[in-house]
């Protein structure tokens, strides 16, 4: 592995895992070797591209900005290889990021199926409930709920998801004294404590329901939910996060005849030629699965049966 772009490769891996050894054990090398390549590369190009620690490593503000530059590079060498193969075969590393609760529910139960067709493709999921920033975070798709921000990037819509308000089901009910609604308004009788916030969630909410006072507030999607179910009160949430618990009575929905409106789900690139062939295949295959039984309250925004992506602006 003394080529130059096999140490580049060893670059990234290193840079994404903060660890020689990890990326070493990917690409089949032991930890002295992979330190050694990288303190080759970084002699050829005549700077330091990460500070070493005892435990891990971390990139230097050069070796940062050399990452986007890179990935780029290697980026477009794969779509090169991929459309001179013309097998339809996809392979090394795809970084998806998206929600903690969007990956549980909706991205984990159908990935098996686009494994199985893509062997030799190794997926990254990053999860947590911000916004992940596509180019220095190296996120080939992003997966966003909501309504996008203008920028550079190029997005797909995949499906609404309706917004509901839902309240702990028996016999978690019972223990709940905080939570009461009069059925004209979700204002009525909203006790202070009722309420379990999602920080992110509730800024994308109609006002007269972020307004409303809680006791209770976190930042992610599955927290609340689970908070819900305890007992705590009540949980505005989106459709997917809680139709399993829908679905068993350990939730049950507040004002089913109020509408609260929906949320976009998007597919998000990086635009141009760094856009990853394989990007665009796992965001098609997942539109696919994503597509509602009949009779199903999720209601779909028509994405079509290839993924065809639009300037984000």
């Amino acid at each position: 592995m003394n080529d130059r772009l096999s140490r580049l490769r060893l670059f990234v891996r290193a840079a994404r895992t903060s660890s020689f050894s990890s990326a070493g054990r990917e690409l089949g090398l032991t930890q002295p070797t992979a330190s050694r390549l990288i303190a080759a590369l970084e002699e050829d190009i005549g700077t330091t591209l990460f500070s070493r620690a005892t435990r891990a490593v971390a990139l230097t503000e050069l070796g940062a900005t050399y990452l986007v530059r890179i990935e780029s590079i290697l980026a477009a060498l794969d779509e090169a290889d991929h459309e001179a193969r013309g097998t339809g075969e996809l392979r090394g590393t795809l970084r998806v990021g998206t929600s903690s609760s969007f990956v549980l529910r909706e991205i984990i139960p159908r990935l098996s199926g686009f494994l199985r067709q893509y062997t030799l493709l190794r997926i990254e999921l990053v999860t947590n409930d911000r916004y992940q920033d596509l180019v220095t975070e190296g996120i080939d798709v992003a997966f966003r709920l909501g309504a996008l921000p203008d920028s550079s990037a190029m997005a797909c819509k995949i499906m609404h998801l309706p917004k509901v308000l839902v309240a702990p089901g028996l016999p978690a009910r019972a223990r709940s004294a905080h939570y009461a609604l009069r059925p004209c308004s979700p204002l009525g009788d909203h006790r202070s404590g009722a309420l379990i916030v999602n920080f992110l969630l509730a800024q994308r909410w109609p006002c007269h329901l972020s307004a409303l006072a809680s006791q209770l507030a976190i930042t992610i999607s599955e927290g609340a939910t689970a908070s819900a179910v305890a007992g705590l009160g009540i949980a505005a949430s989106s459709e997917t996060t809680v139709r399993a618990e829908l679905a068993t009575r350990r939730l049950v929905r507040v004002l089913p005849e109020w509408d609260f409106g929906s949320m976009e789900v998007n597919a998000l690139f990086i635009g141009g030629k760094t856009t990853k062939p394989a990007a665009g295949a796992f965001a098609d295959f997942l539109a696919r699965g994503l597509r509602p039984p009949r009779g199903a309250s999720v209601r779909r925004s028509g994405a079509p049966e290839s993924v065809s992506v639009r300037p984000n602006q």
